[in-house]
């Protein structure tokens, strides 16, 4: 199953993804008297999901057929975040060696080089990323997202997708000249506002044949700047997973973003993409928050 979340006036609504467009949640509880959660985070944090999947794959797919007249086309709907405040998001660093190399850095080879970033960090497909005015080489990143189903600790490697709800595609943001002053302004790089975008869609694991199959890319104005295969990242994701639930508690909504093949430098104008195989594309335009305060400033003489 395939999920987004859309804007509906001032609301954000969990829809189902259908050949006929995207039918809202809501609309399928009032036709068929359930009552599951509208809203995504909430849909995850009870655990509604996986029983919303199971009707969705055992009929539920063919009932949707009828509502053909409710759903918005794809063509007209709006999309917002998946969702917009996790309890955790946890980056990886440096997770391909070819991204590694791009930096004239070393591959972590014995834990994965983890970060965190806060949740103000959220927008959606086609939000603006803001380059900031502190930092003169501002870079994005196409990854592959995971998001946490269930409460979970100390998660073996073989029982990783036990605990999966769904996959997603990342851009992460990082305001790289900062960065490279010193390792340990790590969190200062990646925290600013609009540097973490991901959705349009979420994929409940029933739908990825094989995640390490899955190529991964980078996209900058309609060119893939870096591209590479799950396979060959350092740690994959069942590995991440463990790993981090060895650490702390995960709780649903929780998302793991998983590194990415390679960043690509952006500016005012640019739109930049993560191109994952068998999902939408996610895409951003980049505005760049120096230019705009040139623009303020001008107007103001």
């Amino acid at each position: 199953m395939k999920l987004a979340t859309v804007k509906d006036r001032d609301a954000e609504k969990v829809c189902v993804s259908t050949p006929f467009g995207f039918m809202p949640v809501e609309g399928v509880n009032a036709q068929f008297n359930r009552g599951w959660p509208c809203d995504m985070l909430t849909l995850i944090q009870s655990g509604k999901l996986e029983e919303l999947n199971k009707w969705y794959c055992s009929g539920g797919q063919r009932e949707l057929a009828t509502l053909k007249d409710q759903a918005i086309p794809s063509d007209q709907v709006e999309f917002a975040p998946l969702y917009r405040r996790p309890r955790k998001i946890w980056g990886i660093g440096l997770n391909y060696r070819e991204h590694a190399a791009d930096l004239s850095e070393k591959a972590p080879v014995t834990e994965p080089a983890s970060f965190m970033k806060p949740d103000t960090t959220i927008i959606g497909h086609e939000d603006y990323v803001e380059i900031p005015l502190q930092s003169e080489r501002t870079t994005a990143e196409g990854e592959l997202g995971i998001i946490i189903g269930r409460k979970c600790k100390d998660v073996e490697r073989k029982e990783w997708l036990s605990v999966v709800a769904g996959f997603t595609t990342i851009i992460d943001i990082t305001a790289e000249d900062i960065l490279r002053k010193n390792p340990r302004y790590l969190t200062m790089s990646k925290s600013f506002d609009t540097f973490f975008s991901f959705g349009p869609l979420l994929l409940t694991p029933d739908e990825i044949e094989d995640v390490m199959r899955l190529n991964v890319a980078t996209v900058i104005n309609g060119q893939a700047h870096a591209r590479n295969v799950v396979a060959r990242m350092t740690f994959p994701p069942d590995f991440l997973v463990s790993f981090h639930s060895r650490i702390m508690t995960m709780l649903p909504g929780d998302i793991i973003s998983t590194g990415t093949p390679g960043a690509v430098p952006i500016s005012q104008g640019d739109t930049v993409e993560c191109w994952i195989d068998g999902f939408e594309p996610l895409i951003n335009p980049v505005k760049d928050l120096r230019n705009v305060k040139t623009w303020d400033d001008r107007s103001k003489h």
